[in-house]
């Protein structure tokens, strides 16, 4: 057996794309990595980050912290400044066009120009919105499904990889504070690769573009799924671009309500480029006074000629739009890839539907959680959509979050946005 390697995957911003990028972060290939600079006192981890320079970078850096002991789960305090208004103002349209703006605006020092590789992945994702029976509180579900697997070199076969996943809180001056989560294999973090004492943590710099699922402290909540169409490239000359996880950061950061997250979105041309045009992207968003969205980017009725996605449709004021998984709900995409009907996710979403139904649309936190224990899904090697890497439970009155690691409902980890 070839001896399986894994390099720093930079920035795929969500787990939905199948072309990763390689950056040379990793000391896989330095015998004689550099120290870190200026270490931070009680830092749980020795392990470099070469491309960092700035005490308060790198103090946010080495605030992690392993909270399972297994490198499993990290929890980071980020408390540098992350530079979203140039990020807005950036033009992001692409992984790559991320990337670049990490390197140019937060690195203080520049890798050398990353490569390409191919990796197998295809998340599947679950979601869900729904009040407590008394309607005291309102709350978001969602798990995050996905097998990461690696292509072995030189063999037509594939490695399963364990992932390493972060909380990241954000307080950002003049803006909302936040807890969202990041799968920490989108930078090439694999399990315990944080505190191995070699590999380069300078790509946690980026983590608060890397967001997929989160909650700021109105208890405004968002989650990204993933669907096999080509990517949404709106073309507004008039807006400037924004990506998938871009666009989670600036509504985590802004929005109180599901009515700001809209209105938002709507100032920005979305653009969910991938070098393989077979991936886009839906968001299911909730907030603290009970409303809930599927937000869908949808081909033009009127343009049969569309090759990409360009109107934004959101969808919502409807118990059947509780719930999202993998295909669109939209019935504009009825007949394509991952349009109404699809099987992408659709067992899922039939268990989703059926259960609020005859729970009349409200359920209990411990409800809740069943739901999503019904609706994970084990690891299948076979089926990349398979194997939920976590169930994140918000409680939007509340702002917090219960999570659940690899499908273990007998063990929870539990976050407040303070």
């Amino acid at each position: 057996m070839k001896k399986i390697r894994f390099p720093m995957l930079a920035l795929l911003g969500t787990a939905a794309i199948t072309t990763a990028f390689i950056v040379s972060c990793s000391d896989d290939d330095n015998p004689n990595p550099q120290p870190i600079i200026d270490p931070v006192p009680g830092a749980t981890t020795q392990n470099p980050a070469r491309f960092l320079k700035d005490k308060e970078k790198l103090a946010t850096i080495y605030t992690m912290k392993d909270l399972d002991g297994t490198g499993r789960l990290y929890e980071v305090n980020y408390t540098a400044d992350y530079k979203l208004d140039e990020a807005l103002n950036a033009n992001i349209s692409s992984t790559m066009g991320l990337l670049g703006f990490v390197q140019q605006h937060l690195y203080d020092s520049v890798p050398e120009p990353p490569t390409n590789s191919k990796a197998s992945i295809l998340p599947g994702c679950s979601a869900f919105a729904v009040p407590d029976p008394q309607g005291s509180s309102y709350q978001m579900g969602r798990n995050y499904d996905f097998l990461h697997r690696i292509k072995i070199s030189g063999t037509d076969q594939y490695a399963y990889v364990p992932i390493s996943a972060f909380i990241v809180r954000t307080a950002p001056a003049g803006k909302k504070k936040s807890i969202s989560f990041v799968d920490g294999l989108n930078f090439g973090y694999n399990q315990g690769a944080c505190n191995n004492d070699t590999t380069d943590l300078s790509l946690l710099i980026g983590l608060p573009y890397a967001a997929l699922d989160g909650i700021n402290e109105d208890g405004f909540a968002i989650g990204v799924l993933s669907l096999n169409e080509a990517p949404t490239m709106q073309d507004d000359p008039a807006k400037k671009n924004i990506n998938t996880t871009v666009a989670i950061r600036l509504l985590l950061d802004n929005a109180s309500t599901v009515d700001d997250a809209i209105a938002l979105l709507k100032q920005y041309n979305m653009r969910m480029y991938n070098t393989d045009n077979k991936h886009n992207y839906h968001y299911l968003m909730a907030d603290a006074k009970g409303n809930y969205a599927i937000v869908e980017y949808t081909r033009d009725p009127s343009n049969p000629d569309e090759e990409f996605p360009t109107r934004m449709e959101v969808l919502r004021h409807n118990d059947t739009l509780r719930c999202v998984t993998n295909f669109y709900v939209s019935p504009t995409m009825a007949g394509t890839n991952d349009g109404w009907g699809s099987q992408h996710g659709l067992t899922r979403y039939r268990d989703l539907r059926s259960t609020l139904k005859n729970h009349n649309y409200a359920l209990t936190s411990e409800g809740a959680m069943s739901l999503l224990s019904l609706v994970s899904q084990e690891r299948k090697d076979d089926d990349p959509t398979s194997f939920t890497q976590w169930s994140a439970l918000y409680n939007l009155t509340n702002k917090s979050v219960r999570l659940a690691l690899l499908r273990n409902y007998a063990k929870f980890f539990d976050f407040k946005v303070e």
